[in-house]
């Protein structure tokens, strides 16, 4: 079974969802997307497949977003996928892809929806939100 995380391991988020995948008994391949930038064509296809648009997929909040002029309504996706591609801070994350589809897992929880094993005992946030019961189950 395949499953593939694009993971910024600074990111809290990320950081909960690797953990809610390992939770499932899933070892993931683990991308860390800012040092191997994924090609244009499968982070186009992957934004595509989690049904965003290239804007949906960006992070507004980076500085080299306003630096370079990215919120501007004209730029295209072309443009929009090579700014990301130039500036990788600037991919969302973190991106999970498995046999039953991609998300952007923003809050981590939506990775649920695409594991295909259930969720093996509690988990907590690292904020410490419970997000999973002994049970396996959604709190």
């Amino acid at each position: 079974m395949s499953v593939t995380i694009f993971h910024n391991p600074k990111c809290g988020t990320s950081r909960n969802t690797l953990a809610l995948i390992r939770n499932a008994g899933i070892e993931p391949e683990v991308i860390d997307y800012l040092a191997e930038v994924p090609a244009r064509e499968s982070l186009a296809a992957m934004i595509a497949q989690a049904g965003l648009t290239v804007r949906g997929a960006m992070r507004a909040k980076e500085a080299v977003f306003a630096e370079l002029g990215l919120e501007n309504p004209a730029l295209g996706e072309d443009a929009l996928l090579d700014a990301m591609i130039a500036h990788p801070i600037l991919i969302n994350r973190p991106f999970v892809v498995t046999p039953l589809g991609a998300r952007l897992c923003r809050p981590s929880e939506l990775v649920l929806e695409i594991l295909p094993l259930p969720q093996k005992g509690a988990f907590t946030k690292e904020d410490g939100e419970a997000v999973i019961g002994a049970d396996g189950k959604r709190v």
